[in-house]
């Protein structure tokens, strides 16, 4: 019989799949060196301005991001700085097995 995965297990899946995005990515490791504009966020990344809006809206609803309103915008800031060590881990992680891979492709060839 199966079982009904714990709810802290759920949870943390949602934080996953909120991040399974390389832009949502690129804007929490942006958001952590501190609050941005979207139109910082887009200058700094790169991406066009619906698409960072769209990626914002999605981290907003699981709220790993959150928003202050600086005169006439809106700045985006990290909900804490947890993600920003999982982003932070996860990029160090991939980067460190990035040579293993290689490595493995040229021993098979």
């Amino acid at each position: 019989m199966l079982t009904a995965p714990p709810p802290d297990l759920e949870a943390a899946a949602e934080l996953l799949r909120a991040l399974a995005n390389v832009h949502r990515l690129a804007i929490v490791h942006e958001l952590g060196t501190g609050a941005r504009c979207v139109h910082e966020l887009v200058d700094a990344l790169g991406l066009s301005q619906p698409l960072v809006s769209q990626h914002l809206r999605v981290l907003r609803s699981t709220h790993l991001v959150r928003t202050e309103r600086r005169g006439r915008e809106i700045a985006y800031s990290l909900g804490d700085e947890h993600v920003a060590h999982i982003v932070h881990d996860a990029i160090v992680h991939a980067h460190e097995l990035r040579p293993s891979r290689q490595l493995s492709t040229e021993e098979e060839q």
